[in-house]
């Protein structure tokens, strides 16, 4: 009687791989464990969905003003832009606190490049019922992803679609998190109607909010 293996299609270079993997995960004895069926491998669980090019998920305020924002990012090692800064600590960054937000960030894909400018995504985004979002989004987003999975999205740049800031020499600017460049970024982008934008572009917008119960 033949016996057949299922590891005849892997090479040892993937098995080796495979094997070093686990180590790193789970400890030196982690082939060991697996084998004896201590642990187990699982598909690892997103905070986010995607459909019809639209990625869904939920965020929650927590009441940082933007310069705690400013302090918290680069207490963990983020960037945070100059535009950005004065963003946050303008008067009209308002932070909210224990309100769950639906977020729906609309892909730059879904968009023909010579309609991915902003008055145009804003159109698109009446049109579909979502709302304009409070500029803490964009913090509130940088938070909860990190770039791997800002480029599982398939995106470079998430933008929220707020009300643009003004800073100095009187620009409007839009909040967004940023992958890349020397790592995880908050910088503000041009708020104006007629930017255009990238396909890598991410548009962030309200589906609905959910303020606590009295």
């Amino acid at each position: 009687m033949s016996t057949e293996f299922s590891s005849a299609d892997y090479t040892a270079g993937q098995l080796n791989a495979m094997v070093k993997l686990l180590k790193k995960q789970v400890g030196e004895d982690g082939p060991e464990r697996f084998l004896r069926g201590e642990i187990t491998v699982s598909q690892p669980v997103r905070a986010w969905r995607e459909q019809d090019g639209v990625i869904y998920f939920s965020v929650t305020s927590n009441g940082l003003t933007g310069p705690e924002w400013i302090a918290h990012f680069e207490k963990k090692g983020d960037r945070v832009g100059n535009c950005a800064k004065q963003s946050l600590c303008s008067a009209e960054f308002k932070p909210t606190s224990d309100i769950t937000y639906n977020i729906a960030v609309m892909k730059g894909m879904i968009f023909n490049d010579k309609d991915r400018v902003t008055k145009k995504i804003r159109n698109e985004a009446d049109c579909r019922k979502f709302a304009k979002p409070n500029a803490e989004i964009a913090c509130l987003i940088r938070d909860k992803f990190t770039d791997a999975e800002i480029e599982a999205m398939g995106l470079i740049w998430i933008v929220t679609m707020h009300e643009p800031i003004e800073v100095s020499g009187g620009s409007l600017r839009l909040l967004g998190a940023h992958r890349g460049d020397g790592g995880r970024w908050l910088d503000a982008y041009y708020g104006t109607p007629g930017v255009r934008w990238g396909r890598g572009h991410g548009f962030a917008f309200v589906v609905s909010q959910v303020c606590p119960e009295s």
